[in-house]
């Protein structure tokens, strides 16, 4: 098994303890600093779900599938199963500028990965927590068939 819901904190709790934001009205970047966040906490709560390990190695476990690069390629993945309301919120994340693009990444991942953050951040902003478990599912499973 590669993912369930009982591999992770329940974040319906931890959405329940605040008011909901008017999603509708969101910039693109805001979902994506929601987005980036709560994908990085999902990827934390599975590398530690394989087991202890020394800090330095978790750390670049996390870094193998917290990166531009591999959120770029998880839209590969997620675009064919996208919703129309899903497809429209990733091109407002990746139409959206920032004002800077890291020195090491091509400008077109850089908006890629920042579209799927946006398209993470809203989904569980409105609370579809079960279609963002189906998405880490098929996501972990490229990131396992990339790192064997």
């Amino acid at each position: 098994m590669i993912w369930s819901s009982s591999m992770c904190l329940d974040i319906e709790k931890i959405g329940e303890l605040f008011p909901a934001p008017d999603v509708k009205n969101m910039s693109a970047l805001s979902l994506a600093f929601a987005g980036d966040a709560v994908y990085e906490l999902f990827i934390r709560q599975y590398i530690l779900s394989k087991g202890d390990a020394r800090v330095k190695t978790l750390h670049n476990d996390c870094v193998k599938l917290v990166n531009a690069d591999f959120q770029a390629k998880c839209m590969d993945i997620l675009e064919p199963v996208l919703t129309e309301t899903e497809t429209a919120v990733f091109k407002r994340g990746r139409n959206a500028h920032a004002g800077h693009t890291p020195k090491n990444k091509s400008e077109a991942v850089y908006h890629r990965s920042t579209g799927f953050e946006a398209l993470i951040g809203y989904l569980y902003l409105k609370k579809e927590y079960e279609r963002l478990e189906y998405f880490f599912s098929l996501i972990l499973r490229q990131g396992e068939y990339d790192e064997g």
